[in-house]
Formats: structure tokens, sequence, C-alpha cells
């Protein structure tokens, strides 16, 4: 880790399913001051491992960040839910963001076909867009190839949260 690294001793706390870290407003400003959307840092667990792990803090919208720990993350360090731990944070100014799926023809036509449509995509945050072009990406069959897309869009066009009904989760 670089000279720039945040300490901290926090309790593993589980949100949704998902075990995290609350990192501060004051604690993120002090890694990159006035970052609002998903922070790339590097972040080592009770010392652990020797070449610190990648991962984006995820915003809560008040200036705090979620520091998802997953499995991975936890088994190297051997820590659990509940568990008193020593968080070493720095900034990844190498961070560039990762792999995207390009979007496939079947859901830029569904986004095409209304202008709301497109202005909600273009409104959601990146790695929601990534999430679901993931999700479409993976998908197996013809059938659903043609028909999440659709449904995925007329979720876009509604706003809703989640795209649920397009089964995204």
């Amino acid at each position: 880790m670089n000279p720039a690294v945040l300490r901290f001793t926090s309790l593993i706390k589980i949100r949704d399913g998902n075990p995290y870290i609350l990192v501060t407003a004051s604690q993120a400003q002090s890694l990159k001051l006035g970052w609002r959307k998903p922070l790339p840092v590097l972040v080592r667990v009770d010392g652990k491992p020797t070449v610190p792990w990648r991962i984006n803090m995820m915003p809560v919208g008040d200036g705090r960040f979620y520091l998802y720990l997953h499995g991975d993350v936890r088994k190297a360090s051997g820590t659990k839910m509940g568990d008193r731990v020593e968080i070493e944070l720095g900034f990844d100014a190498r961070y560039r963001n990762g792999p995207q799926h390009p979007m496939s023809s079947s859901f830029k036509a569904a986004l095409r076909k209304n202008p709301k449509a497109v202005k909600n995509w273009e409104a959601l945050i990146p790695s929601r867009k990534k999430d679901v072009l993931r999700y479409f990406a993976r998908l197996k069959s013809p059938e659903a190839r043609t028909r999440k897309p659709r449904e995925g869009a007329a979720c876009i066009i509604r706003q809703e949260g989640t795209l649920h009904g397009a089964g995204v989760e």
C-alpha cells in the first residue's frame, strides 16, 4: 500500500446478505476528496493479503461508502460477519473500468423505441449499467436473449430501481 493509507478498526456488518464495512464520509474524503461514485480502493483486512485487493467501494448517497467484503477477502483474512477488523484502504489510482459487455442489438432496439427509456438508461450509474449488460450477456436461450432485453427496457421506462421484471437483481 502507498503512504496515503487510511487505517481504522471496524465491525463487519451485513446488508442484504452482503458483509461490509461502513466507511464514513470523512474517511472517504481523506482517500479522494469530492468523490461520489464507486470509489476504487486497495484493501487489506487484518493485514491480509500481502498484495492488497482491488475493490470498488459503493456510495451510500450521503458521502459514506459501503466496502463490501466478498468471500475471497474474508477467507484470506480469516474473518466473518461480526468480527472487529483492522482495515487498510488506499485510493487505487491505477484502476481502469473493468470489462464491460457490449449492448445487445435487441436491448439497443428496445431502448430506441422510447426516448424516455434512452434518457433513463443514460441516467443510470455506470455500475448499474454494467450489471444489466452483464446479465443480458449471460442469457443462454435465443428466446431469453430477445425477451429479457425488451422487459428490461420496459423497467427502465418505468424508472424501477431494480429490473426484477427482467430477471436482473
